[in-house]
């Protein structure tokens, strides 16, 4: 088994969603023999948004490119090739101001590159990098999972989307809620999310 297990917390060691996806590839490891990790640190080494410069290598002849077009274009295939090798992918995804930070969001702007893991057809777009399981650890400040909440939640729905325009429709969500509203319902939290870590089909 192949593992991809990314973290995008800014926080280090007083991140949820960084000590709740340890557990997840933790408890993956004691299920399965010979799992083999690739691990990304997204906060810590952050991968550089997309730019025009680093976008107009789509457009320009290879012999042209700039040094920054060369070294670019090399890890999104790195991390393009990552993602489509791994059985199952960890997401460390807190919610900042009801998304997603925005370096998590600069792994999905490389992962999601057509004609590698998705690509347009007469039909419509169709997703290449089937056939893994995502797991997506979601740590949320305050409660979201509320009819009224659930309106400002552009986190879940967001990642479910985009890994089901790729393809990938074995998605599970791992989520521990109101982190930051004391330290009693802070300690719940993380207790039921990994009650639930314990009960996913890995």
């Amino acid at each position: 088994m192949k593992l991809l297990h990314l973290d995008s917390s800014i926080l280090a060691a007083n991140s949820v969603s960084r000590q709740l996806t340890a557990v997840v590839a933790d408890t993956l490891r004691q299920r399965h023999a010979n799992v083999e990790t690739s691990y990304r640190d997204l906060a810590g080494q952050p991968i550089a948004h997309l730019s025009g410069e680093i976008i107009g290598a789509n457009f320009t002849a290879e012999a042209d490119w700039t040094a920054t077009q060369r070294s670019e274009a090399a890890l999104s295939n790195e991390l393009i090739e990552e993602f489509l090798a791994a059985d199952v992918v960890v997401i460390g995804a807190p919610m900042y101001n009801f998304s997603i930070p925005s370096q998590l969001k600069a792994w999905v702007d490389r992962v999601a590159a057509s004609g590698r893991t998705f690509k347009y057809t007469e039909n419509g777009p169709v997703g290449l990098a089937g056939g893994k399981k995502v797991i997506v650890v979601s740590s949320r400040g305050g409660v979201y999972s509320t009819e009224q909440g659930q309106l400002m939640d552009f986190q879940e729905d967001y990642l479910k989307t985009v890994m089901g325009f790729l393809g990938v429709n074995d998605v599970a969500f791992v989520r521990a809620e109101a982190v930051n509203m004391g330290e009693d319902k802070r300690a719940t939290a993380i207790h039921a999310a990994k009650d639930a870590i314990a009960k996913l089909a890995l």
